[in-house]
């Protein structure tokens, strides 16, 4: 049988992987087995922080809100709440960004649905 020599497809892999964790610390960049690591743990992270965006957005969407709800002489809940009685289809990032660009406009909202 023929001799298979396999360095050449190693070496292809580990530059491939250590270009990916260029940048990384200290041997994290340098040595395959630790950044073959770290690379799969950077991946993880970044997928927790997509979902993790979300969540902070949706926070401050609603502290906005009900910050420019209570201007307007209601509370957050109380308008979520009233907004869905008037079957009023506004998600809570327009409400958001009306609450911030035109507080008149959202000052009407909350009057029509009071």
């Amino acid at each position: 049988m023929v001799r298979v020599k396999r360095g050449l497809m190693t070496k292809k892999r580990h530059k491939e992987l250590l270009k990916h964790t260029k940048g990384f610390r200290m041997l994290n960049s340098k040595v395959f087995s630790r950044a073959k690591n770290a690379w799969m743990k950077a991946g993880l992270n970044s997928y927790i922080g997509r979902k993790q965006k979300k969540r902070e957005f949706r926070k401050l969407w609603t502290i906005r809100i009900n910050t420019a709800s209570r201007l307007s002489g209601t509370t957050y809940s109380k308008l979520i709440h009233s907004l869905y009685l008037k079957r009023v289809s506004l998600n809570r990032k327009v409400l958001s960004n009306l609450a911030i660009t035109n507080p008149k406009v959202f000052s009407n909202i909350v009057e029509f649905v009071k």
